[in-house]
């Protein structure tokens, strides 16, 4: 009864990208997602979004870089990754095992290396590339992409012009106007958006009167972002065609519930990954029980509920 529930009530698709459930996982988070199958069925889940991937691999930051904080934790892990010929040799052989839909987060420098790294992924088994615009321009003085509309539109077409896959671009939250940047993505050929990235925080150490992370700031994620995530869903969705997929906090159900009522088509569990291996189907579970409570056929009838004329 549950499998029939999960492709019926459940499904969504995200600009072409089918899914059994709403729910996928947030780049960074989940690994590569082999590492989470000795507590969670990989086909439970709607979609593996594996972990930020370059052309070549990277080593990350040096020093500390993870630290808690109030409901929520630090990161400045520098995307490390073994780039992406080990993706592609080792990686996702063993993906393909599973009937789950693959996104890859894809990182770079420029738009050609944007470009270049689309190319390459552009093969079976990677069913959407996930742009993170949150990587410094180096040939713009290390301007971040997802700070300025024209350089993440430039980004976006390279990419939509080297690949066959769906294509999403995560935005960043650090921006002055979130509708501006999705409006920008959207216009330069985007199929989807996922928001949010991580904020920009920093810890200090008041005993050492240092900054705790090797790299001084990270990006902030977990509930204390929540609220600041649902209030970008719910502007953009506004401002947008595209589908959209929401993240920021998610840590059960009724989170999720917050941003698909917020105009958000899928949701992607990040943090709470940390906490609760097996979150991502749990999640999608305690969902179907509130729409029985709530005689919501299919999760696309609750999208949006809560924007204006709707509610």
């Amino acid at each position: 009864m549950v499998r029939y529930l999960y492709h019926n009530r459940l499904a969504v698709d995200i600009a072409g990208l089918k899914m059994k459930t709403p729910v996928t996982t947030a780049s960074g988070t989940f690994g590569f997602g082999l590492e989470f199958t000795d507590f969670l069925d990989l086909e439970k889940v709607g979609a593996i979004t594996v972990k930020g991937t370059t052309l070549a691999p990277r080593a990350g930051n040096k020093g500390q870089r993870v630290v808690e904080t109030p409901s929520g934790i630090l990161n400045c892990i520098g995307l490390e990754n073994p780039g992406s010929d080990y993706f592609l040799k080792e990686t996702l052989p063993k993906l393909r095992k599973y009937n789950v839909p693959v996104i890859v987060n894809i990182d770079a420098s420029s738009p050609e290396e944007y470009g270049e790294l689309a190319a390459k992924l552009d093969v079976k088994g990677v069913d959407a590339v996930e742009i993170n615009v949150s990587c410094p321009n180096i040939k713009d003085g290390g301007l971040v992409f997802g700070t300025n509309a024209k350089s993440m539109a430039q980004v976006v077409k390279e990419v939509k012009k080297n690949t066959s896959k769906v294509v999403i671009t995560k935005l960043s939250p650090n921006v002055t106007s979130i509708t501006e940047m999705a409006k920008a993505a959207e216009d330069a050929g985007t199929d989807a958006l996922s928001l949010i990235n991580t904020l920009l925080g920093m810890k200090i150490d008041i005993y050492r009167q240092r900054p705790v992370l090797g790299n001084v700031t990270g990006g902030l994620s977990g509930p204390c972002i929540r609220p600041v995530a649902v209030r970008m869903c719910y502007e953009v969705a506004q401002a947008v065609k595209v589908p959209i997929i929401g993240m920021g906090g998610i840590m059960c159900a009724e989170d999720a519930i917050e941003f698909f009522l917020a105009g958000a088509s899928a949701i992607a569990v990040g943090t709470a990954n940390f906490v609760n291996p097996a979150i991502a189907e749990t999640i999608s579970l305690d969902i179907l029980e509130y729409m029985d409570k709530h005689n919501i056929k299919k999760i696309q009838d609750m999208i949006g509920l809560a924007l204006p004329g709707r509610c």
